[in-house]
């Protein structure tokens, strides 16, 4: 009997045996068939059974890469990828990172469908295919994979419906992760049915239709989130049924409705995300008695009546409720909340008293109330919020002074009272907020001269002291502040000059210094300026509009009227379209406009006289000058023995030729000055080289320095395509105009050389730069951050504030130049394109390898989107201090911020940021460039937010 016992068991233990093999062989098939179809097998090598399939297939998959295995029943153990085990194929996890209990893998970079014969793999409890490109819909097999408790998706480019059959077999599942992907259509009413579900995320899609009531069934839901898609309809009143859900991300749909009150048993709320959707009604008072509460969002709904008392019982740390219909008071509960790191409440009607509704916050670093109704003073408590890094109050009704305490916020970025009652002086003390970008004080009722002091914010890029009762010069410290980018001054009451001072500045926005007591002339060097909006009416400037102001491109408005200004109006484009009023109440102006006589109409007898007799006065001398300048120049080139020409030869050899054309012509910059300069060329002046010449340094007896980019001869199509993004170089640098784009100053189209001419930045591409061990430690944190900075204000001027928008194509490292203070400047503009707006803008793929957008290799189409994307590359480049791929970084791994380690990012030859603040800049740096080069490029921020965001901290 023992002896048969035995036989029965060993029979049996075989043909458990031979069933094993044989569910191994179809795993292991179906597994091979799908890595034949992938583009990318690289992280794959182990996938092989070192032959043909056939019935002696002996090759367990469970030993490959990314496979797990377990014998336990239907509990999958996470092992290493290569473990070879026996046993049920239980687990697969190719993510690019795969966080399965914090399991870190290899990149995979998957693309492609997802093969029906996945539902070959009956076993699995296990799947994560996220951080991929894996494209097409869900195969209708994966309902086979009933033991799922984990399916993970997330970040890849899959599209379909959600089918609900699949939804009806999967009632095992604990985590559903399909977030970022294209997925259509509605949520299917079976997700109810998956009763074990611990997290749901399928946010960042194209869902529509309402969120389903059966959502109410899974009541161990720990986290939902659904936001970014486009779901309409109430939150249903079953949510109230998800007691232990700690995270609720609805935000950024088309929601609508209350609040359902029911929601006030989610007692367990950490996390609440509700804003920029179409919520009206009040907000349960119930969600002041969260105890666990950190994140309330409402903002950009329509929301009204009073805020809830949070922050009596929980943490509270961000508390969003701006742009909605808010009144009443402001929540007594705020004053001690003393966790609050940020805080926006604008755009409400909320009132209270600013100095006794809130109290000191340590943590606090965004803090806007503006445009309520709120009273009070400015309290000097403000200044033990020593994070602040924001701090707008505008378009209330706050009195009093402005507290000399406020000059202890040494990272504030932002400072706005505008539009209040404010009175007395600009204390001095403000110049101490070093890192203040933004100032904005119009519309109060300040008095005295603007302080010396804030000559000292070299950070300063908007100053706005309008409509207030300031007086006195405006002080000559004021121009050391470089950066500005507008400033506007009107309807105070400034005297004396404008000084030529300002052409210093690098503005590029408004230049307004309207309704003053301004006298004297008008400094020709704010035609230097990059300016779109320049008023100077209402003040008592003489003499005539610089001619040199023909030259401002940039400009869209203009105004000059009610001054004593006399002289033709230039004939730019802004003058002529600009209407008469612009140029009205003046002494005696003349030109092109309408209701202006032409400047050579026939004048007064009298005033004819007098103007004859100084031009015979101004004849005489010149002939003098012109006498006494050919004696001087024949007597050089007598001594020069022929070395140059004479003087009057070579005016006509350049008139002959017409050679050069100089956007900023001073009479300096000649053709033959630069060939000598560089020797006709010579290849020790050669600083560089591109795919369409090389570059020169070029000396000018003025001591000028100047890049000259010689454009190289070729035959056929290429001479074609060279001359082709010449030209292109060439009308769009005579159009844009910003202080962190290489300024162009003229070019040579005929002749024996072809070549544009640029100012010579001296530390030569950013590429250079970090490819050298010594020069890249010199480029600290502190530079690194500015350098993407400069170049985000660069794409945000010419994505946001050229007409029509222009996008560049090729943002790397290489065409990014570094001056001697380690500021950027974008060059390199031989491919770039003016988006017209009622084009396709279909392109070629071009730009540089490694920062080009994915979606142009099967679109063709160019966006904006395109340049953040390559912009995103360069930032992580900055960074890592290497292109990410010289790493082995997956640009979609590192879309995730949950998944970043800055640690292991930042270029190791740097010790780490050594205080917070440039660490916090440097994670938020990080976290923008991961959001630039998101695969979809909807979902990429555009570059004015990605440059405010870099700005604000």
């Amino acid at each position: 009997m023992i002896n048969l016992k035995s036989h029965v068991l060993l029979w049996f233990l075989l043909l458990l045996s031979c069933n094993a093999e044989v569910r191994a062989n179809s795993e292991a098939e179906a597994l091979i068939s799908w890595k034949l179809t992938l583009e990318n097998q690289s992280a794959l090598q182990s996938w092989t059974t070192g032959g043909t399939f056939g019935p002696n297939l002996s090759t367990s998959p469970c030993g490959w890469f990314g496979v797990s295995c377990s014998t336990e029943g239907n509990i999958a153990k996470i092992h290493l990828p290569g473990a070879s085990l026996g046993g049920n194929l239980t687990g697969l996890d190719l993510s690019s990172f795969g966080d399965l209990v914090s399991l870190k893998l290899t990149q995979c970079n998957l693309s492609g469908p997802i093969p029906p014969q996945i539902g070959s793999l009956s076993k699995l409890t296990h799947l994560n295919l996220s951080r991929n490109e894996l494209s097409g819909s869900l195969p209708p097999t994966l309902s086979n994979l009933t033991r799922l408790s984990l399916l993970s998706l997330g970040n890849n480019m899959i599209s379909g419906e959600l089918d609900p059959h699949l939804f009806s077999n999967w009632t095992k599942l604990w985590y559903l992760q399909l977030h970022n992907n294209n997925f259509t259509g509605k949520i299917p009413s079976e997700v109810g049915l998956l009763t074990n579900l611990i997290e749901l995320a399928i946010c960042n899609n194209l869902l529509n239709g309402s969120i389903p009531y059966e959502i109410g069934n899974l009541k161990h839901l720990d986290a939902i989130a659904l936001y970014r898609n486009h779901l309409t309809g109430p939150i249903p009143q079953s949510i109230g049924n998800l007691t232990r859900l700690t995270m609720l991300y609805l935000q950024q749909n088309h929601l609508s409705g209350p609040i359902p009150h029911d929601i006030v048993k989610c007692t367990g709320l950490v996390d609440l995300r509700l804003f920029e959707n179409n919520f009206s009604g009040s907000v349960p008072q119930g969600l002041a008695n969260f105890s666990s509460l950190k994140v309330l969002e409402f903002s950009v709904n329509s929301l009204s009546g009073p805020l809830p008392q949070v922050c009596q019982e929980s943490p509270l740390e961000k508390f969003t409720a701006a742009f909605n219909s808010f009144t009443g008071p402001m929540p007594r509960s705020l004053r001690n909340c003393t966790t609050l790191v940020r805080v926006r409440l604008e755009s409400n009607f909320l009132s209270g008293y600013l100095d006794r509704d809130f109290g000191v916050y340590p943590n606090l670093n965004y803090l806007d109330l503006s445009y309520n109704k709120l009273r009070g003073v400015l309290s000097p408590n403000w200044a033990s919020c020593l994070k602040l890094t924001l701090l707008k109050v505008a378009g209330n009704e706050i009195g009093g002074t402005i507290p000399n305490e406020l000059g202890k916020l040494s990272v504030l970025g932002v400072l706005n009272l505008a539009s209040n009652h404010i009175t007395g002086l600009i204390p001095r003390h403000l110049g101490n907020l070093s890192s203040l970008f933004q100032l904005n004080l119009g519309e109060n009722k300040l008095s005295g001269p603007i302080p010396p002091q804030l000559g000292h914010l070299l950070r300063l890029e908007d100053l706005d002291l309008s409509s207030n009762e300031l007086g006195g010069p405006i002080p000559e410290q004021l121009w050391k502040c470089s950066k500005l980018r507008n400033l506007v001054l009107a309807a105070n009451n400034f005297n004396g000059s404008i000084s030529p001072q300002i052409g210093d500045l690098a503005l590029q926005g408004s230049l307004n210094l309207s309704h003053n007591c301004l006298a004297g002339n008008i400094p020709p060097q704010i035609a230097k300026l990059a300016l779109e909006h320049l008023d100077l009416s209402h003040n008592e400037l003489s003499g005539e509009i610089p001619s040199s102001f023909v030259r401002m491109t940039s400009l869209t408005s203009v105004d000059f009227s009610y001054n004593e200004l006399e002289g033709p109006i230039p004939d730019g484009k802004v003058f002529l379209l600009s209407a008469s009023t612009a140029f009205s109440n003046n002494k005696n102006m003349c030109g092109p406009v309408q209701g202006f006589r032409p400047c050579y109409a026939k004048l007064p007898e009298s005033t004819v006289r007098r103007k004859s007799h100084k031009l015979w006065i101004i004849l005489g001398v010149s002939s003098l000058v012109v006498l006494f300048l050919i004696v001087v120049l024949l007597g050089k080139s007598i001594l020069s023995r022929g070395r140059m020409k004479s003087a009057s030869a070579r005016i006509a050899g350049l008139n002959s030729r017409n050679v050069f054309s100089v956007l900023n012509y001073d009479g300096k910059v000649v053709y033959e000055d630069i060939v000598e300069a560089t020797e006709n060329f010579d290849d020790k002046y050669c600083i560089g080289e591109g795919g369409s010449g090389r570059v020169y340094r070029a000396l000018l007896p003025t001591g000028h320095a100047l890049a000259i980019k010689k454009i190289r001869s070729s035959e056929g199509d290429e001479i074609e395509q060279i001359t082709a993004s010449f030209l292109n170089e060439i009308k769009l640098l005579t159009t844009i105009r910003h202080r962190n784009i290489v300024k162009f100053y003229g070019f040579c189209s005929s002749g024996p050389h072809k070549f544009l001419v640029y100012d010579l930045i001296e530390k030569g591409s950013l590429a250079t730069i970090l490819n050298d061990g010594s020069e890249a430690a010199r480029l600290d944190w502190r530079r690194r951050v500015e350098i993407v900075r400069d170049i985000a204000c660069a794409l945000c001027y010419m994505h946001n504030d050229c007409t029509p928008p222009v996008i560049h194509r090729d943002i790397s490292s290489r065409n990014i130049l570094l001056n001697t203070e380690y500021e950027a400047f974008l060059s390199d503009f031989g491919i770039s394109r003016i988006l017209k707006p009622d084009s396709s803008n279909w392109t070629a793929v071009a730009g540089t390898y490694g920062y080009v957008a994915p979606e142009l290799a099967y679109t063709m189409s160019l966006t904006e989107k395109c340049d953040v994307y390559s912009f995103g590359v360069l930032s992580l480049e900055v960074i890592v201090g290497k292109h990410p791929a010289e790493l082995g970084l997956s640009l979609n791994s590192l879309q995730s911020e949950q998944s970043m380690e800055l640690e292991g990012l930042l270029d190791a030859r740097l010790p780490p940021p050594a205080d917070q603040i440039t660490m916090n800049e440097v994670k938020v740096l990080v976290k923008q460039a991961c959001s630039c080069v998101d695969v979809d490029p909807n979902r990429r921020p555009t570059m004015r937010e990605v440059s405010q965001a870099l700005l604000i901290h």
